[in-house]
Formats: C-alpha cells, sequence, structure tokens
C-alpha cells in the first residue's frame, strides 16, 4: 500500500481553470472518491495522478517517488508510475481474447508463464468469467466486458488503483452489481485507490473518504456520513441526496425562549448554535429526515399530499402548506389519494442552517 500526495496541483486549458491549488493526501489503502458534476475538476485530478495530465504547477508523490513535479522539473511517464487503471470506456483490445486482455500486461511485466496463469485463473473466478476466457470482447456484454478490465487490474496488483466512471455505461442492476465487485476487489487488494465519479449513491456507497468538488476546488471532504448529513455549505447540500435535500429560507425569532426560523408557513426549530445570530437564514432538511403522520397530532404541521411516487422499498411523497413545498420520503410502498391531509413534525437534530450570502453551514460542523 502506498500514500498518493498532491501539493499545489494548478491545471488550466487556456482561460479555464480546471483545478485550483490542490492539496490531497490519500492514505495508504484507503478508498477515496472525487465527487462532482461534469467540469468540476475531478476527472483532470485523477489523470495528472496517473501522468495523463501535466498539471501547470505543484507535486505529485505516489509512495517515495516524485513523479511530477513541476519545481524539480521531475515528469515520469503514464507507464513507468506502476498505476492501475480501470476507465469508463473498458480499454480492451477487441482482437485478444479475455485471457490475453488480461495476461498481456503481465507477460509485459516479465512474470512467468506459471505465475501468469495462476493471477489469471485467480481473476477469473474473482470476476466470475472462467468460462469465459476465451471469447472476444465482441461477444461479451457491457457488463462482462467491464469485468474483464476488472480481472486485468486485479490479475496486475497494484498498489494504486485509479478509477475514472468505471460503471457509468452500465444499466441500474449491473451498476449494483459491479459496485459490490469493485468495493471486494478494493479489499482483497488493498490498493489505495482513486474513484472518480458524478454518481452520489456510487460515492456514498463505495468509499472511505470522499471530495466534493466543484469548479476545481473542494468543497468538502470527510466521510460519507459527515458528506450527506451534515454539508459544509449549500452546494454540497443540494448536490448530494435523492430525492434532493428540502431548502427553506426565512428569520430567526425568539419566542418562550426558543428560537426558530419563521418561513411564513411554519417556524423551525433552530439549535443553540444560532444564538447569537438574526436575521434571515436557509434551512435545509433530508426528505428522510421529516416525520410524517396520517392522524392529527399537536403542535405538528398539516399538509396536504400533491404528489405520489413508489419507488417499490420506499415511496416519494410532495406535499405542501400554503406556499411552502415539501419532498418526503417514507419507507415501504404507500398507496395515498392526491389531495389527502398529512401532518409533518421536524428533528430539530436534523436540521442544518446556511448563511444565505456566505452559503456555509451555521450548525457547529
Amino acid at each position: 500500500m502506498e500514500q498518493i500526495c498532491l501539493t499545489g496541483i494548478r491545471k488550466s486549458y487556456g482561460k479555464e481553470v480546471a483545478v485550483q491549488n490542490l492539496d490531497l493526501t490519500v492514505e495508504p489503502g484507503e478508498f477515496l472518491t472525487i465527487l462532482g458534476p461534469s467540469g468540476c475538476g475531478k476527472t483532470t485530478t485523477l489523470r495528472a495522478i496517473a501522468g495523463l495530465e501535466e498539471p501547470d504547477d505543484g507535486e505529485i508523490v505516489l509512495g517515495e517517488r516524485t513523479v511530477f513535479s513541476r519545481r524539480k522539473g521531475v515528469i515520469v511517464p503514464p507507464e513507468k508510475r506502476g498505476l492501475g487503471l480501470i476507465f469508463q470506456s473498458y480499454a480492451l483490445w477487441p482482437h485478444m481474447t479475455v485471457e490475453r486482455n488480461i495476461t498481456l500486461p503481465l507477460k509485459e511485466k516479465g512474470l512467468s508463464q506459471s505465475q501468469t496463469e495462476d493471477r489469471l485463473t485467480t481473476a477469473l473466478d474473482m470476476v466470475q468469467m472462467t468460462d469465459l476466457r476465451l471469447r472476444y470482447p465482441s461477444e461479451l456484454s457491457g457488463g462482462q466486458q467491464q469485468r474483464v478490465a476488472v480481472a486485468r487490474i486485479i490479475a496486475l496488483r497494484p498498489s494504486i488503483l485509479l478509477m475514472d466512471e468505471p460503471l457509468s455505461n452500465l444499466d441500474a442492476k449491473l451498476r449494483t452489481e459491479m459496485r459490490a465487485e469493485l468495493k471486494r476487489l478494493h479489499r482483497d487488494l488493498e490498493s489505495t485507490t482513486v474513484y472518480v465519479t458524478h454518481d452520489q449513491i456510487e460515492a456514498l456507497t463505495l468509499s472511505d473518504r470522499i471530495i466534493v468538488m466543484e469548479q476545481g476546488r473542494v468543497m468538502q471532504e470527510g466521510a460519507p456520513y459527515d458528506i450527506y448529513h451534515h454539508p459544509q455549505n449549500l452546494f454540497v447540500a443540494e448536490f448530494i441526496g435523492d430525492p434532493r435535500i428540502n431548502l427553506f429560507t426565512g428569520s430567526l425569532v425568539r419566542e418562550n425562549g426558543a428560537i426558530g426560523l419563521d418561513c411564513g408557513d411554519m417556524v423551525l426549530p433552530a439549535g443553540g448554535a444560532l444564538d447569537a445570530r438574526s436575521g434571515r437564514l436557509t434551512a435545509s432538511v433530508r426528505p428522510e429526515s421529516i416525520k410524517v403522520s396520517t392522524t392529527q397530532k399537536d403542535e405538528w404541521l398539516a399538509v396536504s399530499l400533491d404528489n405520489i411516487q413508489p419507488t417499490g422499498a420506499s415511496t416519494i411523497l410532495q406535499v405542501h402548506a400554503g406556499n411552502s413545498r415539501f419532498t418526503l420520503l417514507q419507507p415501504g410502498f404507500i398507496r395515498m389519494d392526491v389531495g389527502e391531509p398529512l401532518w409533518i413534525d421536524f428533528d430539530p437534530a436534523t436540521l442544518n442552517f446556511f448563511d444565505p450570502d456566505s452559503k456555509n453551514n451555521l450548525s457547529g460542523v
């Protein structure tokens, strides 16, 4: 296992800044995901680590080796960095069998025939492709081709593994299966892994740590739980979560010693962290964090059901109270009629409050 250390990495394409002075350390054996929308700089960062992009400035150290340093004039080519790469486009040789696609990098490394066969057998078994070793890529489904790309990495056994949106070409069922495969691959290989995606589900399910990027800058880094429940700013709050997070803007009020956010149609409970503040704020709450009742409860807010979307394991409810609209997420397959009354309540511990100017979280995260 090796550490990855990026210091002051900057990359521009003409006037467009892709990465802005990025400092990043990936600990040995860690699974780090770089998450963000298209154009945020995540793929540029990964390609810089791989040596496929040359930064304008900064330094990249893999383990004990400096593989890029603008100041020192060091630029180690990709093939000499000893990395494992898995891309969105499988990168299989169409004229080679599955077996040959996997073993070619091993033979280039100088492994013996017995070592190569042992690694090939192990890799094919791990991705359940043993019976397909003599087929060509054109004879495989998209999911099977991606398994070959994974098997090639298993056989190569790199200490550092880089993956750039490897599941985006697969259908939903295969993505779920391959997420489990990649998590097992990381555990078995114990490789230091950097994974790039715009898919928040992949990031939340696979990662030890997530970095959220926007416009070449790191907006937040942390464990998946903290990224989801304690976003540092409104960008992260809105980017993470499906259904999207509920946002409400209002003014702080104090009544009977309690502090709340008056949003017009309701007053949200606010915590002690806001005691010294005044004025307007934005509050956020996840759809699944709002408590729901089909019977009237004292001091709960009455709402009306506008839309219902059962997804199987859960149901999305869209409701309103006056001009305020909410998205709720409830477990199970729920049957209700539009217009039915519901009552909702908020747990103060699940609310985050943001400064409307800086967009930063004020809830002590």
